[in-house]
């Protein structure tokens, strides 16, 4: 039932909207049709209307108007704006309403938060609820996630639990990557870009026909950054935060005839750098603001940071066309070694000569003492087999339906390792490890009635078996905790019926509402992070911690319309969920250990507006906003806090040293996320000029389950630029461009020792760069 075109999504960064639109008009910017994900030349640049967005939330291609759930869209040339800088998949993050992406593995395991939905644990085992699909494969180990993107079609966000099409633990939604396909005529792109730090970017394509209804696409990335932080600790020079990171696809696409079609992907990637910086005592106590004299560009630390990655993966997607019904085969492998080592406690454990000037003071005149934490995590062997038939219906009139079957397995291993700051060398003095085996299979269908020429409607149910084989042990004990701890198994298993319900009524030619209810579940999770158990305060066993199956509940409600004749084109939705025995994670307290527990309930709600309008021929405005109130029901739910920080949060009376977290907000959940931006062009004989401006604004976070006054993130706002001409026919541009140009410093994440240790955001970036399609 579509009735008008529209656009693809330019999710709209802001500092705040008048700021944005301030930046943009005066610098003169060309917000001119985005250019193609296929990497051909941009449509001419005087065009006024919007282009239509096809999307595949429902595993169809419609037009995004047409279906009954808040979706945003990426493609084109706000990908290219966002990526010119060379950032890991972290610049997703506030570009569209309610996402919120951190990490405190640096640029591997991104943590995806949603409508306020998230997993906060940073175990090489974490279940998360946003569910990752690259090429149509769930990535779901949190590894697997951070994959670069390059040479994209297009990136899109389904919000809301999609539990009965793609149904792998997606209760807050899923997050879509497209790569470009091969073409049937030779071309491709390449881009390269220079920058702040001796940042070197390099990207490229080339496609074309191999053979009679063969063809081929091979794509390669090449990140790499100088490193730019000084360890005062070792004297002077720069020793931290650089990396090398290199990507690449190579795809065969082999259609024969219109019946049949074959598309194989191989891909990989390798990363070495430096593994996040944990900064000690940059919290100044009895605030959150950053200690006099912080200084983003030094650190002090005695312990090594390091980071490792390799990645192998492959899929084949089958297409058989049989007349009434069309047969789809999507098989994927995913294989990936990681190791990342870090100083954790952020600090110097035995050079106490450390001179103020040369740095911000991380002593004990501050908080806390400096003590010996140094340890690593590693990823020695993972594979994740994936295969999936689906059946649909081809235009069978007012009924069209498809069903399937999926099966999915991962083995994994994790090891944790404990490193002596003290001893010359620093040698390992700790080792555990775990072992998981997780085996789920589905089936599943879908179907939508044209009920009148209005009215469509639409259902689906999915039943899914989920069961994991745990085992955890600690080989290795560290001094402090002696005990050598025997294998420890467990072996959580799970059924669930997700579904969901949808109607979309045309109002007019211009006009769809729609309302939407859908369930979604997540299997149960398991942690056993042994390394740091202490047999004195609980039995080994305390330490293996199961959460049970948590299941979502969301009630949604939108309106999509386009105006001004295909000018400007409008997205508004409300929703309102509940979660049942959410999956949280308990990290320090008592002691260094991670836990799981389920709260009874978390409820969230909130309004989300997409928006994209040309307000001249030349000048293309994109807004995305959304407000996300989320809130923990559980009235005996209790969990340790920091030990140097200011706790807002009441005492466990049935559990000393505990407080109750009842009332508080998600964590990493901001309420306010706000994206907009404004291209505006001029055109000339030979070209166009343009000035691109995009901003992202995110409200207060709190770090953890518990509310305290220091490991509450401030506000953030973070915004870029880039101007440039364009000629060729669009096939040639040379740019300049600035990433966080306002050099904004947050803490964006904690570690709760005692001595108020955090992270913050990526620096301020400049750069040049130029782009060739052929």
């Amino acid at each position: 039932m579509s009735r008008f075109r529209t656009v693809p999504s330019r999710a709209f960064p802001p500092q705040r909207l008048a700021l944005a639109v301030a930046l943009a008009l005066p610098l003169g910017s060309a917000f001119a049709q985005a250019a193609p994900a296929t990497n051909e030349a941009p449509e001419d640049t005087t065009a006024t209307t919007l282009d239509t967005i096809q999307v595949t939330a429902q595993r169809r291609v419609e037009n995004i108007q047409d279906v009954p759930m808040a979706i945003t869209v990426l493609s084109g040339e706000k990908l290219d704006v966002l990526t010119s800088g060379g950032d890991d998949i972290r610049l997703l993050s506030g570009r569209l309403p309610s996402l919120n992406i951190e990490s405190s593995f640096g640029r591997a395991f991104p943590r995806f938060y949603i409508r306020g939905l998230g997993n906060t644990d940073f175990d090489l085992n974490a279940s998360q609820p946003v569910s990752l699909v690259y090429d149509d494969v769930v990535q779901e180990n949190p590894i697997l996630k951070g994959f670069p993107m390059f040479d994209m079609a297009q990136v899109e966000m389904d919000r809301g639990p999609q539990g009965t099409l793609f149904g792998r633990n997606s209760p807050a939604g899923v997050i879509k990557f497209s790569s470009a396909r091969p073409e049937d005529t030779f071309g491709g792109y390449g881009k390269v870009s220079l920058g702040t730090f001796d940042t070197f970017n390099l990207e490229g394509a080339v496609t074309g026909p191999i053979g009679p209804g063969v063809s081929g696409r091979v794509s390669v990335l090449h990140q790499r950054r100088d490193d730019w932080v000084d360890n005062v600790n070792n004297g002077p020079g720069d020793d931290l935060e650089g990396y090398r990171d290199t990507a690449a696809r190579a795809q065969l696409l082999i259609a024969p005839g219109d019946d049949f079609e074959a598309l194989l992907n191989v891909h990989g990637r390798k990363l070495a750098g430096t593994a996040r910086l944990f900064r000690a005592n940059i919290i100044q106590p009895g605030s959150n603001d950053f200690v006099d004299g912080f200084d983003r560009d030094k650190i002090y630390i005695d312990g090594r940071n390091e980071q490792d990655l390799s990645e192998i993966g492959g899929n084949v997607r089958l297409r058989w066309d049989l007349g009434s019904t069309t047969l789809y085969s999507i098989t994927g492998y995913e294989s990936v070694d990681a190791f990342s080592r870090g100083d954790i406690d952020g600090g110097s454990v035995y050079t106490f000569d450390f001179n103020p000037s040369d740095g911000y003071d991380i002593g004990p005149p501050l908080t806390g003492a400096r003590f010996n934490a140094q340890s690593a995590d590693g990823l020695p062997d993972h594979e994740q087999l994936s295969q999936e038939f689906r059946l649909e219906s081809n235009e069978w009139g007012r009924f069209d339906w498809q069903a399937g079957l999926f099966w999915f397995n991962e083995q994994i291993d994790v090891d944790s390792f404990n490193y002596d700051d003290f001893a010359p060398g620093q040698p390992q003095n700790g080792h555990a490890s775990q072992h998981q085996d997780n085996t789920a299979w589905a089936v599943f269908a879908s179907g939508d009635f044209d009920a009148t020429d209005r009215l469509k409607l639409r259902a689906g149910v999915r039943y899914t078996r989920d069961e994991k084989d745990f085992t955890a042990q600690r080989d290795q004990p560290t001094p402090f905790n002696p005990p050598v701890i025997d294998p420890i198994s467990v072996h959580p298993s799970a059924s669930n019926v997700s579904w969901d319900l949808s109607a979309t009524y045309a109002l007019s030619d211009a006009t769809n509402l729609y309302a939407r209810v859908a369930t979604g579940f997540r299997a149960p999770s398991v942690q056993g992070r042994l390394l740091f158990a202490d047999l004195n305060i609980a039995p080994a066993e305390d330490y293996v911690t199961v959460a049970d199956t948590e299941t979502v509940l969301s009630w949604e409600a939108g309106a999509k319309t386009q105006l001004w004749d295909n000018r400007l084109r409008l997205g508004f939705a409300l929703y309102r969920y509940t979660v049942s025995d959410q999956q949280l994670t308990a990290v320090g307290g008592d002691q260094n250990v991670a836990r799981l527990v389920n709260a009874d309930r978390t409820i969230g709600q909130g309004v989300e507006l997409d928006l994209a309008a040309y307000l001249t021929d030349n000048l293309l405005v994109t807004l995305g906003a959304s407000y996300n109130d989320t809130e923990i029901q559980d009235d005996d739910l209790s969990v340790f806090p920091c030990a140097a920080c200011t706790v807002l949060d009441p005492a466990d009376p049935n559990r000393p040293g505990a407080v109750l977290i009842d009332g508080n907000s998600l964590p990493q959940a901001p309420k306010t996320v706000v994206n907009l931006t404004a291209r505006y062009g001029v055109p000339v004989a030979s070209g166009e000029f343009f000035v691109y401006t995009d901003w992202a604004y995110r409200s207060e976070i709190n770090f953890f389950l518990y509310d305290s006054v220091e490991f509450i993130g401030k506000p953030m706002v973070e915004g870029g630029l880039r101007v440039g001409y364009n000629w060729h026919g669009g096939d040639r541009e040379i740019a300049l461009f600035g990433r966080n140009i306002l050099d904004e410093e947050r803490i964006v994440g904690g570690i709760d020792f005692n001595n108020l240790t955090g992270f913050v955001n990526e620096p301020r970036t400049w750069g040049v760069q130029f782009s060739t399609r052929f």
